[in-house]
């Protein structure tokens, strides 16, 4: 794909590094504005599709499987809070809305009462999304509408479950780099050409210290080398504190890929994990293709549980995606294929996508942390059927 950049996104950006104090932005600044600029965005605007055709895929766009077997762990979820009426999903991030449209098919057609129960809703940033998740979803906004749309402000106290697929890795994520005895961050600026260029200097926050801190993590220590880079995430920390805040009783399920912070900040890692997606093609240069191409960093997911704790979010379990599926059933939907009438195509078609959510080197090495709150000492002793097969990872 030839590199190019959204014309009228770039000339906002240029103007807003110029009239920002020092002439510069943080990288996190940056990274939010060409993903989630109102009218310019890459989420915004919604320039691309997710799936074959797109510039990534998500466990959602290889099939019905992976809803269903969600489903049925929210299932458990409402039988072990004593099948409250309602229930509610909340989807933080809803990509096209396949999710939700899989899961309402599947319930209505086999669980009729937690359909009844079920109160989904969707927490969607992006406007363009939220009008073709609108389109997608339309069979279940009659009268008596199954899905409603909500801001952060709007959504009360909830019973139940919230969730995010793939949401949490595209937070902006502040870039931060080992020069000599002190730990610098990535500015964005303005050369005298008038091109996008970084710039180190002092930490714009003094959360980003305490951040590593609290990780009980020396970047500056003889363990690293000059010049390590790494990213972030403070983003996730008010996210998490927004869901705590709003769940009375229930879970969080959070489902992306990234490691323990022991293995994200390793040592060896001197270039950190942030990636660029155009149709397929996987690059590390964020300074091209503005609001045409995706940016993502992999998930601390030891930080999404120690901040779990201050909110009074308590780890029931963390394993990977392709442990969590089995254990909620998708070798059995293996084993069903050889019995099932479908043609050889097709047959070959859904074994490779069942596959695939299953494959530890691709959407299967995805993590699963789920937190609970509100939950009596029975309810906590009950496992969840996802987490049937822990393991430590």
């Amino acid at each position: 794909m030839k590199e190019q950049n959204h014309p009228q996104l770039y000339r906002w950006l240029k103007d807003r590094i110029r009239r920002s104090p020092g002439g510069k932005i943080t990288f996190a600044q940056y990274m939010d504005s060409v993903l989630y600029h109102p009218e310019f965005g890459y989420y915004s605007a919604y320039q691309t599709e997710i799936g074959k055709f797109g510039d990534y895929f998500t466990s959602a766009s290889l099939g019905a499987d992976f809803a269903q077997l969600l489903a049925c762990q929210w299932v458990q979820m409402w039988q072990i809070l004593g099948c409250p009426t309602p229930f509610s999903v909340v989807e933080m991030g809803a990509g096209t809305g396949q999710v939700a449209a899989d899961v309402l098919r599947y319930l209505e057609t086999y669980n009729i009462a937690f359909f009844q129960s079920l109160d989904y809703r969707i927490v969607e940033q992006s406007l363009g999304l939220r009008q073709i998740q609108k389109q997608n979803l339309a069979p279940w906004l009659g009268e008596h509408p199954r899905v409603q749309w909500c801001d952060w402000a709007d959504l009360g106290l909830i019973q139940g479950c919230f969730f995010s697929n793939e949401l949490v890795d595209a937070f902006p994520v502040s870039l931060v780099v080992r020069s000599g005895e002190k730990l610098q961050e990535v500015f964005v600026t303005l050369d005298d050409r008038d091109n996008v260029v970084e710039v180190l200097g002092a930490l714009s926050t003094p959360k980003l210290a305490r951040y590593f801190e609290n990780l009980g993590i020396d970047l500056c220590s003889d363990a690293y080398p000059e010049g390590y880079r790494t990213e972030v995430n403070l983003a996730m920390l008010d996210w998490l504190e927004a869901i705590a805040t709003r769940l009375d009783r229930g879970y969080v399920i959070t489902i992306d890929y990234g490691y323990t912070a022991q293995r994200y900040y390793q040592p060896r890692r001197t270039t950190g994990t942030l990636q660029c997606y155009t149709r397929h093609h996987r690059h590390d240069c964020p300074y091209i293709n503005m609001g045409y191409q995706d940016i993502t960093a992999h998930v601390d997911f030891t930080s999404l549980e120690h901040e779990g704790k201050r909110w009074e979010l308590e780890p029931l379990g963390f394993t990977e995606q392709g442990l969590f599926l089995m254990a909620l059933g998708l070798g059995d939907l293996l084993t069903a294929l050889s019995e099932s009438s479908l043609s050889i195509t097709e047959l070959f078609s859904r074994r490779d996508a069942l596959h695939q959510l299953i494959d530890p080197l691709g959407l299967g090495g995805f993590k699963v942390l789920i937190q609970g709150k509100g939950l009596s000492k029975q309810e906590k002793g009950n496992v969840l059927k996802g987490l049937a097969h822990p393991r430590s990872v």
